[in-house]
């Protein structure tokens, strides 16, 4: 059975409330998610895990690396487990519909006057003044994964883990869903070892 953590936001009718706040999360994390889907991942974790405590960071970990691995944008699949695993299918309908609708409107709606107005350089200073915002975003919440690891593996193993990524992903251009999944054999392969040993 899949474990539904109560908001902390609870009135008479917490069904309610807690489908309203799944809403207004996922909607707040469409709006925001200004480049795609990595640039929401800091939004998802700062409402799943810091405003509302859906998750620990443990869990949001897990959730994100799991997500990596498998096809289709990283924001609709986060929106669509986080809302399932707090409200059953109704909360992953709402989360993935508040996610996706209003970002879908803008777009049309933008659209055209965004092509109409490209080359104003007011409208070129906004788009590019929203980058730097995204990647403090970004590297913040890298920066909350790495100290995460380092108090759970260790730094060294951290710390070494994190450059053999770096450079499989860069040096040798493997995508980052082969170096979750190979993270994930040698860690099942040393707990088979250990169980043996037992």
């Amino acid at each position: 059975m899949v474990e539904r953590p109560i908001s902390k936001n609870t009135s008479a009718r917490p069904g309610r409330v807690l489908h309203r706040n799944i809403g207004l999360a996922f909607f707040r994390i469409g709006m925001l998610g200004f480049g795609g889907g990595p640039s929401s991942i800091p939004l998802v974790h700062q409402e799943v895990v810091k405003k509302y405590e859906w998750m620990t960071d443990d869990e949001f970990g897990d959730t994100l690396a799991l997500a990596n691995t498998l096809p289709g944008p990283i924001a609709t699949k986060m929106a669509g487990y986080v809302g399932y695993r707090v409200a059953g299918l109704w909360g992953c309908l709402n989360a993935l519909l508040s996610s996706i609708i209003p970002t879908v409107v803008l777009m049309i709606v933008f659209l055209g006057l965004l092509q109409t107005y490209k080359d104003v350089p007011w409208v070129e200073n906004m788009a590019a003044s929203v980058v730097p915002v995204v990647a403090v975003m970004l590297a913040l919440l890298t920066w909350e994964f790495i100290k995460k690891s380092g108090q759970t593996l260790g730094w060294m193993r951290a710390l070494l883990l994190l450059a053999l990524s770096a450079i499989l992903i860069e040096a040798f251009n493997i995508h980052p869903a082969f170096v979750i999944l190979g993270c994930f054999l040698v860690a099942f392969s040393s707990l088979l070892k250990r169980r043996k040993k037992a």
